[in-house]
């Protein structure tokens, strides 16, 4: 990329804070983690967040996702550490049982508290 030859203008105090909530955005956004903010995984531990635990079939439904998607997404967040996995049996028919652990409640926290302060930011521009 060609550089410009342009003479830099001095910033004046009324722009600066325009600049500087950009700058917090844009690192804001780069400091998002990435695991939680993916929408189907967001919404796994959003929902085991405000219940106790969820059967596979009941996130599918709640989150109207595939078992294939489901089930890649879930097993992202069980290698974080951010839910458990539970395998039973109902009789004779699996039941796959997630909760959300401590870890993965203060990465939701974080996440939280960052979009929060990334709304913030936007909005006093």
């Amino acid at each position: 990329m060609a550089k410009s030859n342009a003479a830099r203008t001095p910033h004046t105090d009324a722009e600066r804070p325009v600049k500087a909530a950009k700058v917090a955005t844009k690192t804001g956004a780069a400091q998002l983690d990435r695991l939680i903010h993916e929408r189907v995984r967001l919404a796994i531990v959003s929902a085991l967040a405000v219940n106790e635990s969820l059967t596979f079939n009941e996130l599918k439904g709640l989150l109207h996702t595939t078992d294939g998607n489901l089930s890649v997404h879930a097993r992202k967040l069980e290698e974080a550490e951010y839910v458990t996995c539970v395998k039973s049996f109902a009789g004779r028919v699996p039941k796959t049982e997630y909760r959300l652990t401590a870890h993965g409640r203060r990465a939701l926290e974080r996440y939280l508290d960052h979009m929060e302060a990334l709304i913030r930011a936007t909005r006093a521009r």
